[in-house]
């Protein structure tokens, strides 16, 4: 059986027998007695298994390393020490797999760089064991939101020659020989000996291709994994992440702000209505106060505001700033982090400088700005990204001539408004961004399980 099942009703099981099989977490061994901390991950928490010298097999258990998997046949009883309900008194156990001494993972605080280097080993923490069990509800979390609301879910391609996020953010993928690459008369590379005849790219989102979805389905969303070249070494950059990207047809940048608002609610209601053990452990261990402010935010109701008045408040600041905000650029950091302190609460900020922003997003009728929105969140920042998409033909057209975009890759893409296009809108939220707002971890090398970062490409 589960450890899970005897957590759900130990009582169910008092004084039976069962069979357990997992690994050895802890050992403390005395001199007639010993107690195993035992773990098969089915749940957060651990079993103590209890044995004394009156077991034939006394001398062999006391000798079991920690990490070793066992097969334990043991009574469920009362536990007569502080800490847990109940215990497994050992009948038998049986070695499956043994572990030497120098087993890197020890019951003890290991720092994060060095779990890092042991990216195989280090679920088996407590630490880990709660990130991932929260990343994986997460990810139910937003499936069941999605389906729920009648989206249909679209798995978009990795491999595109669709330039979206610029081709210079992208990972170039050939068959072409290395040591032997073709070369046209003007001494470039020749594509149209590659496998697809021309320039192909590992994906960088997949909203492109979700829009002709939309524009069929109504309501779609994508979920899965993104790749961006960026050479940056920050807490929230990684150049391998997941996306959760929905496309809306019939829908302006009010009515996405309302799903965006209902959405994250929803995700983090349900982390803390199924990971109750692991979000109390977080908010022990790793960030003190992460209950409360996740159910704030579910409580709360955010703040909307334009980019211009942004800028207003924070000019007004007595603050000395290390950026200075500005009408036409981004905020930074700093800027968000005030923002959300001093509306105490997450904030959109829209309609933001045209030309900060990417080129499919809808022209407001001021010229200057874009229906743009960015929701920033106390203590993560900005959390997710979106906007109402250009529907008209003859704007999207002079847009991206005015930024110098290829018109031949996406041709099918502006086609989408010509044939039968509508208001649209859409948003990308960062899967791991989200992680690290629901589990107080500050790294995002820590909340993917191999992390892929400039020069860490390890396992």
């Amino acid at each position: 059986m589960d450890v899970k099942e005897l957590f759900f009703d130990y009582k169910k099981y008092l004084d039976q027998d069962v069979k357990l099989e997992g690994w050895i977490r802890n050992h403390r061994k005395q001199k007639e007695f010993g107690f195993i901390e035992f773990s098969d991950g089915t749940c957060f928490s651990h079993v103590q298994l209890v044995y004394d010298d009156s077991l034939e097999q006394f001398d062999y258990i006391s000798k079991l390393h920690i990490g070793s998997s066992i097969e334990v046949l043991g009574t469920v009883v009362l536990s007569s020490g502080s800490g847990q309900e109940f215990e497994i008194k050992v009948k038998q156990i049986k070695l499956l797999g043994d572990c030497p001494m120098d087993y890197p993972i020890q019951p003890k605080r290991h720092s994060m760089e060095f779990l890092r280097e042991q990216a195989y080993l280090r679920p088996r923490t407590n630490l880990f064991q709660a990130v991932f069990r929260i990343r994986s509800v997460a990810a139910m979390a937003i499936h069941s939101y999605f389906q729920g609301q009648g989206y249909v879910y679209v798995h978009t391609p990795l491999i595109t020659t669709t330039d979206c996020e610029g081709s210079d953010q992208m990972f170039k993928i050939t068959t072409l020989d290395f040591d032997n690459i073709p070369k046209t008369k003007e001494g470039l590379a020749d594509m149209s000996y590659d496998l697809f005849g021309k320039k192909a790219y590992v994906t960088g989102t997949g909203q492109l291709h979700g829009e002709a979805f939309a524009m069929a389905f109504k309501k779609i969303y994508t979920f899965g994994p993104t790749f961006r070249t960026e050479k940056s070494n920050t807490k929230t950059h990684a150049n391998e992440f997941w996306m959760i990207e929905p496309e809306i047809a019939f829908a302006d940048l009010n009515k996405l702000m309302d799903i965006e608002e209902e959405m994250l609610k929803y995700i983090v209601n349900y982390v803390l209505d199924n990971c109750k053990d692991e979000i109390d452990f977080c908010d022990k261990f790793v960030e003190h106060g992460l209950k409360e402010k996740l159910t704030k935010l579910v409580n709360s109701k955010f703040v909307r505001i334009t980019h211009h008045d942004v800028v207003d408040i924070l000019l007004k600041a007595n603050n000395k700033w290390e950026f200075e905000p500005s009408y036409e650029s981004d905020i930074a950091k700093e800027h968000e982090k005030y923002i959300t302190e001093y509306f105490d609460g997450p904030v959109f900020i829209t309609d933001w400088p045209k030309d900060i922003k990417a080129w499919y997003m809808k022209l407001n009728d001021d010229g200057k700005t874009v229906a743009a929105v960015d929701l920033e969140v106390l203590g993560a920042g900005e959390l997710m990204g979106g906007s109402q998409r250009e529907e008209s033909y003859e704007k999207l057209k002079e847009r991206m001539k005015e930024l110098k975009v290829d018109e031949d890759p996406v041709k099918w893409f502006m086609n989408l408004r010509r044939y039968g296009g509508c208001v649209h809108s859409g948003f990308g939220m960062g899967f791991e961004r989200l992680l690290i707002y629901l589990t107080g971890v500050e790294n995002i090398r820590d909340v993917i399980p191999f992390a892929r970062t400039p020069g860490n490409c390890d396992y």
